[in-house]
């Protein structure tokens, strides 16, 4: 598969640089919580300098809650520990052109202590360590992440003056594949498309969904680390492409009683000779044993690894049955009421996990899914058959209950102390406790309601 156009080596970045063509490139990384984070810097210094000796940016960008706020609990950052820095390092084959900003090309960063050690704790740096372990058995990871998203034609601006309240979504009723009512959106979803492809991401397409207003497109998938960087370089440019039409979108996993927003995750082993090692067309269902195992690691782990799955106190208000957001952990032939679903043939042999929202850290995920499928593939673990029917209605396990829940299955399993390590376990804990505590001392709207008068 050819790589799109769009990606920029540095002779080309000091090309378009001399040109007056680029004068910004912005280094970024994801955070926890899966959002770009960085600094804009002069190209011309880019250039001279950070390409080659990385740039610096405060630990404190891997130790903040939702809002920015420093907290307590983290081993690598802290008052106690001065709040030093990080360095950013360049992963060059991830620089590209940024067409919906003026001047700019971006690159993603990999992070580093002072001494070249990696920062155990960054999401990139999670998964990169589950794909090395892939790459000891000859194997390499293919995804594909789908987002969905919910329009307003309200700006970020004057949503937030609303507090989120009264919004005007940007459909009137259910527009599931409907094209008439998503063609008012069309101007800003086709400037998205456009401009993801511009910027090195092959786009597919673009589809309505149940909610009001609601969005999917859908991109190729590629190797997983391309993907996932893809994954934020979509995220965040989405949002600015809607900024820039007076418009504002949201991946958040539930905004409303109605149908919440999903990041279904599609993944496929290959060797790293190319063949299609989860497909025998011999086998059950075209399933070579290496996917059965891989397969039943997912649903042996499920439920100690979804804080890595569904990361916010948000996440679970998603997973209401009926809604085709899952609830039941088995497996199922093209069915969609199961946590996870198998489909295509041949290189296209897959597994799409259907757990994950919107507001997913997509390298967490990912990471987890490959810990997971590796625990099955070394344990022999065998599948159960294939589950048929309404999953919804079942008895069989369900997904956490809630952030608390995950947490609790996190902090006891010794298979994700094992595959991450003990420092990254306990970070992302300790990013659990601090989202709870936010959430256990706020007032909400729902409690003013029912308590103002009546109680």
């Amino acid at each position: 598969m050819n790589p799109p156009t769009g990606y920029l080596t540095l002779d080309d970045l000091r090309t378009t640089v001399d040109a007056r063509q680029v004068d910004t490139v912005i280094v970024a990384f994801a955070d926890m919580q899966g959002r770009f984070v960085g600094k804009r810097t002069s190209a011309r210094l880019f250039l001279e300098d950070i390409a080659e000796h990385g740039a610096e940016a405060c630990n404190y960008l891997l130790a903040v809650d939702v809002e920015n706020n420093t907290v307590g609990g983290y081993a690598m950052s802290s008052w106690e520990r001065g709040y030093g820095d990080m360095v950013l390092v360049p992963d060059l084959t991830t620089l590209r052109l940024v067409p919906w900003l003026e001047a700019t090309a971006l690159v993603t960063a990999d992070l580093r202590w002072s001494d070249a050690s990696p920062v155990e704790p960054s999401p990139r740096r999670i998964l990169q360590r589950q794909l090395a372990r892939l790459a000891e058995r000859d194997l390499t990871a293919f995804v594909g992440t789908e987002l969905e998203f919910l329009v307003f034609n309200d700006t970020y601006r004057e949503a937030w003056r609303k507090g989120y309240r009264d919004l005007t979504p940007a459909s009137d009723y259910n527009i599931d594949y409907a094209l008439l009512a998503s063609t008012r959106m069309e101007p800003m979803l086709r400037d998205i498309r456009n401009s993801m492809d511009a910027a090195g991401l092959y786009c597919e397409g673009v589809k309505g969904e149940c909610n009001l207003g609601q969005q999917e497109i859908s991109f190729r998938y590629a190797e997983a680390l391309t993907t996932c960087d893809n994954h934020s370089v979509y995220k965040n440019g989405a949002k600015e492409i809607a900024d820039k039409h007076g418009a504002s979108l949201t991946f958040m996993a539930k905004f409303d009683e109605r149908e919440g927003n999903s990041c279904h995750i599609h993944i496929s082993l290959r060797g790293t000779d190319g063949s299609a090692v989860f497909a025998d067309r011999d086998a059950p269902h075209g399933m070579s044993p290496l996917f059965r195992q891989f397969l039943a690691g997912q649903l042996a782990l499920m439920r100690e690894f979804t804080l890595f799955q569904a990361p916010n106190i948000n996440s679970y208000k998603r997973y209401v049955p009926g809604s085709f957001a899952p609830t039941a952990l088995a497996w199922g032939l093209d069915n969609r009421t199961c946590a996870y679903r198998v489909v295509g043939h041949g290189h296209g042999m897959r597994v799409e996990n259907r757990v994950p929202g919107g507001d997913v850290n997509q390298y967490l995920a990912v990471a987890a899914m490959i810990a997971a499928g590796l625990y099955g593939i070394d344990h022999k673990l065998e599948l159960e058959d294939a589950f048929a029917g309404n999953a919804y209605e079942s008895g069989v396990s369900r997904v956490p209950a809630s952030l608390a829940e995950a947490a609790d299955l996190f902090q006891q399993s010794v298979v994700a102390r094992e595959a991450f390590g003990d420092e990254v376990v306990d970070h992302y804990l300790n990013y659990a406790r601090v989202e709870l505590a936010a959430f256990g001392a706020t007032i909400t709207d729902w409690e003013r309601v029912r308590g103002f008068e009546r109680l």
